[in-house]
């Protein structure tokens, strides 16, 4: 099975076009890294809860949209490796020079083992 790793994000509304450029940007990084597929998926139907929701975990502001995005690893391994190359390889900081079309401080991540998948 693979690894997952998703993140979830407030990013300004304005600013769409922005984070799209970004992730195209990132995504030749990442594939040449061993990702297998990512997905950028922005906010369409994302309600408020009562107790806990996107928009509560990430802090939303009246003039953000969460996004939530995945990238398909073939391991964990993979992603370690790919991981620890942000540090060491310069085309990261290429790729981060202009800064993030968010707030990465009220970003979430993890890394997921695929356990079923149809």
């Amino acid at each position: 099975m693979t690894y997952v790793s998703g993140f979830l994000a407030a990013v300004p509304t304005a600013r769409k076009a922005d984070y799209i450029a970004f992730s195209r940007k990132s995504w030749p990084l990442f594939k040449e890294y061993g990702a297998l597929a990512m997905r950028e998926c922005w906010g369409a139907d994302v309600p408020d809860g009562k107790l806990t929701s996107f928009p509560m975990a990430v802090k939303l502001e009246p003039d953000e949209t969460v996004v939530f995005s995945w990238i398909d690893w073939p391991d964990a391994a993979t992603h370690n490796a790919c991981m620890a190359a942000m540090e060491t390889d310069s085309r990261w900081q290429e790729t981060f020079a202009g800064g993030m079309p968010f707030d990465g401080k009220r970003m979430i991540y993890g890394g997921f083992e695929a356990i079923v998948s149809f």
